[in-house]
């Protein structure tokens, strides 16, 4: 495993991370769950990812359950707080009292006594951006969050958030957790410039845009059994990356990852890791064996040629 520093810290994540988003409590047995998290572990991944509203609170319970057996000097566990966990009006977005008691609510599924990273989930408009600040860095100086970091923010979201922090002497964001592969880029035009002067790395989620970046999704229209988009619990959001346009990039890439000897999987995930201001791709395996396929991705290298090439399939 290669690991990269996140943003302006001293903290190191392994290149590949291993998240529980629509899979770990959810649309995969908790054993093969286990299985997986233990095969990320032996292969060298540090750095989990959940979130309270995954599975709603199930992932986390899943994925603290998985990593107790290791001593937790050896990894790198974020989770998040903003959806709804509750049908009351303080039961969602960043609020003080949000934010806190989620926190601790998380705390409690992952029997953890902090976390490393804690995302904003998504920016909040009803919650002005120093009370969410402010209560994060009260949690940061209790010892229950080391890092703070957002995800789905723009880059004027960040800015402002920087902004606050400088003026009332608060911890800074340090991570993005954004969308970002072959078929959505949109991260490169603003929040990567704003977030590289401002020491804040992207942990990128979805490098293989829920699968279709794999190959196995065809124009013929076909849906692979026991795909994600076969899962009705799963595919939510994955028909709309189903398109003839997609897909025809898709056999392109396809092609340029049979001259170089690999699969598709691993050529998007070296894709993404190209950047600088990526410091880790977030991948969503639900087997030991893809883990141990999508690490290979590290020891992908690509040529300006290949890159190029991959460029005019992507125009």
């Amino acid at each position: 495993m290669k690991y990269r520093k996140l943003g302006r810290t001293g903290l190191k994540v392994s290149e590949i991370s291993l998240g529980s988003w629509l899979t770990y409590g959810n649309s995969i047995e908790k054993e093969t769950a286990i299985r997986t998290i233990d095969k990320a572990y032996e292969l060298g991944i540090n750095s989990f990812d959940t979130a309270n509203v995954y599975a709603t609170g199930e992932a986390e319970k899943v994925v603290g359950e998985a990593l107790r057996k290791y001593p937790r000097e050896s990894y790198v566990l974020a989770t998040k707080v903003f959806w709804p966990m509750g049908d009351g009006p303080n039961d969602k977005g960043l609020s003080r009292k949000h934010v806190f008691e989620q926190l601790h609510a998380s705390l409690k599924r992952l029997q953890l006594d902090y976390v490393d990273i804690y995302y904003c989930h998504r920016y909040d408009p009803e919650t002005p951006i120093d009370e969410t600040l402010r209560t994060i860095d009260d949690l940061v100086r209790q010892g229950k969050v080391l890092y703070v970091g957002v995800s789905e923010w723009t880059a004027q979201q960040i800015q402002e958030a920087l902004g606050t922090a400088d003026r009332y002497l608060l911890d800074r964001i340090v991570v993005n957790q954004p969308q970002y592969n072959m078929l959505n880029r949109y991260i490169e035009k603003e929040i990567i410039p704003v977030c590289e002067h401002n020491g804040i790395s992207q942990i990128v989620f979805s490098p293989l845009a829920q699968g279709v970046l794999t190959g196995k999704y065809k124009r013929n229209g076909d849906i692979p059994e026991g795909s994600r988009a076969s899962d009705p619990k799963a595919n939510k959001y994955i028909n709309d990356l189903l398109t003839d346009e997609n897909l025809l990039k898709v056999e392109k890439l396809g092609k340029v990852a049979d001259k170089l000897g690999i699969k598709l999987s691993q050529l998007a995930i070296a894709w993404v890791l190209r950047q600088p201001n990526v410091a880790s791709a977030l991948i969503g395996s639900t087997k030991p064996e893809q883990v141990e396929e999508n690490v290979k991705a590290i020891d992908v290298e690509l040529t300006e040629d290949v890159l190029e090439e991959i460029e005019q399939i992507l125009s």
